[in-house]
């Protein structure tokens, strides 16, 4: 089992997204520390990228807010490396398949590796295309991190058959963002996740508060905070990192008891 197992070895997991190099990569390393040390069991980070079509208006801004600033793939994977040496929770890319395929497949694996990134999400490549490269990241012992949408159905139990690290339970349609409501039946989801595999899942897009976060990890394993996350971001930039803690800690708590 990978690195990515140990955040829901005691109890619910909170995940939490922030976008490299949002508003700098310096600032991006302060905030990993940080929600670590608030309680976050597993970080995802985004790789900037000019066209994230899974996102919402929130981490669109924050992809050019991070692409303005310079940052490039080549300058994450060194900030990966430094916050590696010091963060003990697993590291997920969360990148689309252009950068990737950009990169060179076997060496953006390969850094991964090197620099200790745990997992990917990939939201445009699709559960019937992961051959494009499930292969490059068995070769270096990548979790590629499988999604599962309202509209899933009977895939469902496809999916998690052979999901790897985590399953990604996607609350509601469309893109990224916060939600003041989820109606999406996310116990039906889960149950048929469970009659499949016994891989983690957890429950993100559009979760915000407290409440939202320890009703869906409830019925879930954990619960995955992105927008509201790069909304503080947006609006303190450089001075992110006592804000991003104590929102961190508050949801930590919150879905811990």
């Amino acid at each position: 089992m990978s690195r990515i197992g140990n955040a829901f070895d005691h109890g619910k997991a909170f995940i939490t997204f922030v976008t490299g190099g949002d508003p700098d990569l310096e600032t991006t390393e302060k905030l990993i520390y940080a929600m670590e040390e608030a309680g976050a069991d597993l970080i995802e980070i985004g790789v900037p990228f000019s066209d994230p079509i899974a996102e919402g208006i929130v981490i669109q801004e924050a992809n050019e807010r991070a692409l303005s600033a310079g940052c490039t793939t080549d300058k994450l994977f060194e900030m990966v490396a430094k916050v590696r040496q010091k963060v003990q929770v697993p590291l997920v890319f969360l990148t689309y398949i252009n950068p990737i395929y950009t990169y060179g497949k076997d060496k953006f694996m390969s850094k991964c590796k090197e620099t200790g990134i745990d997992g990917i999400i990939v939201p445009d490549l699709p559960y019937e295309e992961k051959e494009e490269l499930e292969p490059d990241c068995l070769k270096y012992g990548i979790d590629l991190i499988s999604l599962v949408a309202p509209t899933s159905n009977e895939r469902i139990k496809m999916i998690a058959g052979q999901a790897k690290g985590f399953i990604y339970c996607v609350s509601s349609m469309g893109v990224t963002g916060v939600r003041s409501e989820i109606k999406t039946d996310i116990n039906a989801m889960i149950q048929l996740v469970r009659e499949s595999t016994t891989v983690p899942c957890a429950v993100g897009f559009g979760i915000s508060t407290t409440e939202q976060a320890a009703k869906f990890a409830a019925l879930s394993d954990g619960a995955i905070v992105g927008s509201a996350i790069v909304k503080i971001v947006a609006q303190y930039g450089k001075y992110s990192e006592k804000p991003v803690y104590e929102y961190v800690r508050s949801m930590k708590k919150a879905i811990s008891s």
